[in-house]
């Protein structure tokens, strides 16, 4: 069984790491290709071509540039340590995970990427963004999923062969993020689970600020609670969550939560970037 998340645009390179594990992402030299694509566009072009400010399209014009071989921990870091938005806050990896966690993680757990990919949690990466809805015109094609291609599916096929418990993945990444997989290239069961929260009136819906959260939650929880199957997921019950069979399909569980138990919107930390 594998879970998917999606990367986020907040980065932390800078608080203590809670493990020194490391592993090295396996599609480097596809990311080193679309660093060399990349590092030809001007910093007006990336603004244009992921609509942000000049400001930010200058800082990852630069991390571009910066951008060098051999990853060490010095010069990079574990993506899961690495990225900090909603999912990973959610995660919590670095309070939760012990080192057994992250051997469990390492097997269960991917991140799909832009850049790189498919990253395990402890795959080291540097500074990017570089989202996968991104337009970027390459030699394969208009867009990163022609750039991807199959390629990103056949990993997921040979992690899931190798990772344990039942032939399943369940995907937590962003529609965005999750169009990459190819289900007939991956030829496994693809779960979707859906967070949905209660407003004052009752009335249900998916907030995403809270399902981004739920999302790295459960990845958690499938790490934590060694979770092998399908069947298992209706489990869940992080964050005030609970399974809702009346709503839910095989392949797309839901989960809701009351709006006495969900945190209020204004407490919480949000990034300008993420």
């Amino acid at each position: 069984m594998l879970a998917l998340l999606s990367p986020a645009k907040t980065l932390d390179y800078t608080s203590p790491l809670p493990t020194r594990k490391h592993s090295e992402p396996r599609l480097l030299d596809e990311s080193q290709a679309l660093i060399d694509v990349m590092r030809t566009r001007s910093v007006a072009d990336i603004a244009s071509m992921m609509s942000i400010s000049d400001e930010l399209a200058a800082v990852n014009a630069q991390r571009y540039q910066d951008f060098q071989t051999p990853f060490t921990m010095r010069n990079a870091r574990a993506a899961a340590l690495a990225f900090a938005g909603d999912v990973y806050l959610g995660l919590a990896a670095r309070t939760r995970f012990d080192e057994r966690d992250w051997t469990e993680a390492q097997k269960s757990v991917r991140i799909l990427s832009g850049l790189y990919g498919v990253l395990r949690p402890l795959d080291l990466m540097q500074p990017y963004r570089l989202e996968m809805g991104t337009a970027v015109p390459t030699v394969r094609g208009r867009s990163l999923y022609d750039w991807w291609g199959d390629t990103v599916s056949l990993l997921l096929r040979d992690d899931l062969a190798a990772s344990p418990g039942a032939k399943v993945i369940v995907n937590l990444a962003s529609d965005e993020y999750a169009k990459v997989v190819r289900p007939r290239v991956v030829d496994a069961e693809i779960i979707s689970p859906r967070f949905e929260d209660t407003d004052a009136k009752g009335r249900r819906t998916v907030v995403s600020f809270f399902a981004k959260r739920a999302r790295g939650e459960m990845a958690g929880w499938l790490v934590t609670e060694r979770v092998r199957t399908a069947s298992a997921l209706t489990r869940f019950d992080s964050a005030g969550y609970r399974f809702d069979p009346a709503s839910s399909r095989p392949d797309r569980p839901v989960f809701v939560r009351s709006y006495g138990d969900r945190p209020a919107i204004a407490a919480q930390t949000r990034s300008l970037e993420d």
